[in-house]
């Protein structure tokens, strides 16, 4: 880890909006050369979240899914928090059931990616999930996910559609595709 600088000092914190899902908070910091600034973040909790990239014969599934934030049905790889009590790795089972009704006999962590660390403190666990299995969990969707079968060998039409756009999704499609490169120089 490169840290440069002597972190900044937190002054004060406070709420300064809130709704049902996110607070923001103003942070006042002190930087180590003396100036001062305010910071505006999301005030989040710490139960973190999970990605999978389920892969089935061959092909990668993918849910197709409501966005309210770019009021789209966006291409993308099934995803959810961790509940109380939960590991990542129960809860990526958990989510894979619940969206595209596979479980995993193989979950592998490719990595811990910030979703936005200049605002927001939540991390997000990415999988990899083999050796699936036919299993049904009830979720909390409000409509059924599409389940979408795509070609393993044809990423790059995958990374041109223009619903396929999520960040986290893109990422964790290039760190699936490293992980598949080593497995296999390795066999």
């Amino acid at each position: 880890m490169t840290q440069r600088h002597e972190k900044p000092e937190i002054l004060h914190t406070e709420i300064v909006a809130k709704s049902r899902l996110f607070q923001i908070e103003q942070v006042h910091l002190k930087f180590s050369n003396g100036v001062e600034r305010q910071y505006e973040r999301m005030k989040g909790g710490s139960r973190g979240a999970v990605m999978i990239v389920p892969i089935h014969e061959g092909k990668l599934l993918l849910a197709s899914e409501y966005a309210a934030g770019t009021d789209n049905y966006e291409l993308g790889f099934p995803k959810g928090l961790i509940d109380p009590g939960e590991t990542a790795i129960e809860a990526a089972n958990r989510e894979l059931q619940e969206e595209i009704g596979f479980g995993s006999h193989k979950l592998t962590l490719l990595k811990e990616l910030s979703l936005a660390p200049g605002y927001f403190s939540s991390k997000m666990q990415i999988f990899v999930a083999e050796q699936l299995y036919p299993s049904r969990l009830e979720g909390d969707e409000p409509e059924p996910i599409d389940v979408i079968p795509w070609p393993l060998t044809d990423c790059q039409a995958l990374l041109d559609n223009v619903d396929f756009s999520e960040s986290r999704s893109v990422s964790a499609l290039f760190l699936t595709q490293q992980y598949l490169a080593s497995t296999e120089l390795t066999k």
